[in-house]
């Protein structure tokens, strides 16, 4: 739908910070945004770094066991799922699925190829790549709302 700016994470605080810069970009929207990347690139440190953003102070757990953190903010819930042990897509329907992507929340995804077929379309992807000198963070929007995002993220981007 748009062009795929790219930030480079050169450290973890970094990437954090791009994960906070994406909740002030994304307010009170409810949006659903895929993490795609291989082990190890960052996803759960960015999500770290969104709901640090939206200033959680509490700990941020990967929901590699569970599957699903949910995390009640007042204003915009977000829900963090991680589907790498999702056995089968249809499970989702079992964790809440259709409360989670009833488009009255802020959902980011992990391992989101893992319920293909059972999720909806995301409204922003963010494909998390290894690079010599951290990370690549591709930014893909497939919603006019995901699209704004990005526009909002502007020349914080490079």
């Amino acid at each position: 739908m748009s062009d795929q700016p790219i930030f480079r994470a050169t450290s973890e605080m970094q990437q954090m910070a791009f994960g906070a810069a994406l909740a002030r970009a994304m307010g009170e929207c409810p949006l659903l945004v895929f993490l795609r990347g291989d082990l190890g690139t960052g996803k759960t440190t960015l999500v770290r770094g969104f709901l640090r953003g939206r200033g959680h102070q509490g700990a941020v757990r990967s929901p590699t066991y569970t599957l699903v953190e949910p995390y009640p903010f007042d204003q915009m819930p977000v829900f963090h799922l991680d589907l790498y042990r999702l056995s089968d897509p249809e499970e989702l329907e079992f964790l809440g699925g259709r409360e989670i992507f009833d488009g009255n929340h802020q959902v980011l995804v992990e391992w989101p190829e893992r319920g293909q077929g059972w999720l909806p379309a995301p409204d922003l992807e963010l494909r998390l790549h290894h690079s010599d000198a951290g990370r690549r963070i591709q930014l893909v929007a497939y919603s006019p709302a995901g699209a704004a995002v990005i526009h909002s993220l502007g020349h914080d981007l490079c």
